[in-house]
């Protein structure tokens, strides 16, 4: 398989650089080839989705939230396929993979009904005889810039609320999710998305996100990944008066206070430590554990990370697969080799086939302070790191000692410290008695800090990104 780019309802391939996509569970594997796209490919997706913009935006909600639906139906036809696709691209297993895009079928559903909800409201005046009204508008063409960690989910939860609220789309997936992305758009284009709406752009990110951020016409741009970049994103957009949307790093942590049910919580903390290799935003990087529970609690971890299985993306029984490249492969073992320096082991498994792909095995590690780095900083990766409270309040502040604040998880069985770690916890998704990872797709999706802009994503909170408000008056006699 070969990427191309989808512009104007066109199939175009680029004819720049390009590079082969193996397979991280099984590096001597060909997936399929790259196909780079130089800037001037972005100014052509602009005038595409610019020449479209007038009769999508025109639409009723009702006949855009068709599209959507019809979207919907074909993504779901061919679901098992575009996660086999997905899981040997980028190395989520399959499990996972097949559940991610049953959730982008219905993120399109969800947002297909929202074509037929109030947008806006009545709005007292104090003059007669005026009728004053808001309502939600489009912005004109937004870009989307996606990453490789939910190849198929974070696309959609983009591009639905932005379609539904009538703009158009220019979408620029990561380089490593890009033959999963090319796939989407076939399979969009089967739905009869109208040429314009929707156009996807290969690409580098020094070269096509660059050019989005920095020269293109657009009206908003929405970024998932690295703080560092959206950082830059935000000054960028800040700059030329462009709406933004970053969705960036987390340090997430599970707090474990003294009453919880151990045998019951270590599950929950083992998946959000590890399932898709610790490749999520939201993934529990930090373990807060109250000292009175410290050592029961290590032992029952010790046993449930030593069963677990490593395995190839396409093993329906691998609980974690590879990380998804070599650059991540790189990246995360230097972190794996500074906990085995500087750190205690508390936890590991085993990897059976670690040569064969970019495996790194579960690791659970103690003995460093709040202020080490691998306390401080996003691993992005099957590592985590286990700090000591003193009690509860010792513990919140573990918690919030971090520039980032995206998700927690307070473990415990009583109501009232619950109650407090809901309203103390400095993060943009709290949670009691559940994994710090996944939140539904109804939900506003985002963080504090240095996690997020000031925005959210998914649920009806997404709309308000993607639209305007128009206050409208009418005086109806005179």
């Amino acid at each position: 398989m070969e990427t191309k780019n989808w512009i104007g309802g066109e199939w175009i391939t680029p004819q720049g650089d390009s590079a082969v996509v193996k397979n991280p569970s099984a590096v001597h594997e060909e997936v399929g080839i790259v196909r780079f796209s130089a800037a001037d490919h972005i100014e052509e997706a602009v005038r595409a989705a610019r020449a479209a913009l007038g009769t999508w935006a025109r639409l009723t909600g009702a006949a855009r939230g068709e599209h959507l639906y019809r979207m919907a139906a074909v993504l779901e036809r061919h679901a098992d396929e575009l996660a086999k696709l997905a899981s040997r691209e980028m190395g989520k297993p399959i499990a996972e993979m097949r559940g991610e895009v049953t959730r982008g079928v219905n993120l399109l559903r969800y947002y297909a009904a929202e074509g037929v909800r109030a947008i806006g409201s009545v709005i007292p005046s104090a003059e007669a005889s005026v009728l004053q009204y808001s309502k939600r508008v489009p912005l004109g063409v937004v870009g989307v810039i996606t990453p490789w960690n939910f190849p198929v989910a974070i696309p959609i939860w983009k591009i639905a609320p932005a379609l539904i609220c009538g703009n158009t789309v220019i979408w620029k997936p990561a380089e490593i999710a890009s033959l999963t992305a090319t796939r989407m758009a076939e399979i969009f284009a089967e739905a009869g998305l109208p040429a314009g709406v929707l156009n996807l752009v290969i690409g580098r990110g020094g070269v096509i996100g660059s050019a989005m951020v920095e020269e293109a016409d657009l009206q908003a741009i929405s970024f998932t990944g690295s703080t560092a970049t959206g950082t830059s994103i935000a000054a960028a957009c800040a700059r030329r008066n462009i709406k933004y949307q970053t969705e960036m790093g987390g340090k997430n942590a599970a707090v474990v206070l003294r009453d919880a049910d151990l045998d019951s919580i270590v599950p929950m903390v083992v998946s959000g430590a590890f399932r898709s290799a610790g490749q999520k935003c939201t993934a529990t990087s930090r373990i807060i554990v109250e000292k009175a529970v410290l050592q029961p609690f290590r032992q029952r971890l010790q046993a449930a990370v030593a069963a677990l299985k490593v395995a190839p993306a396409l093993d329906p029984a691998a609980y974690l697969g590879p990380v998804a490249s070599a650059d991540q492969y790189e990246k995360v073992g230097a972190y794996v080799a500074l906990a085995r320096s500087e750190a205690k082991v508390v936890a590991q498994a085993a990897v059976a086939a670690a040569d064969e792909g970019y495996y790194i095995a579960p690791l659970v590690v103690e003995g460093v302070d709040a202020h080490h780095p691998l306390a401080q900083e996003e691993i992005f990766g099957p590592l985590a790191v286990i700090l000591e409270a003193e009690d509860f309040d010792h513990a919140v502040a573990l918690c919030n000692q971090t520039v980032y604040g995206l998700s927690a998880s307070v473990f415990t069985s009583d109501l009232g410290k619950a109650h407090r770690f809901l309203d103390e916890a400095e993060v943009g998704m709290v949670r009691v008695n559940q994994e710090t990872a996944g939140v539904e797709y109804q939900a506003p999706f985002g963080g504090m800090k240095m996690s997020s802009s000031h925005t959210r994503e998914q649920g009806q909170a997404a709309l308000d990104f993607y639209s305007a408000v128009k206050t409208c008056a009418v005086k109806y006699t005179l």
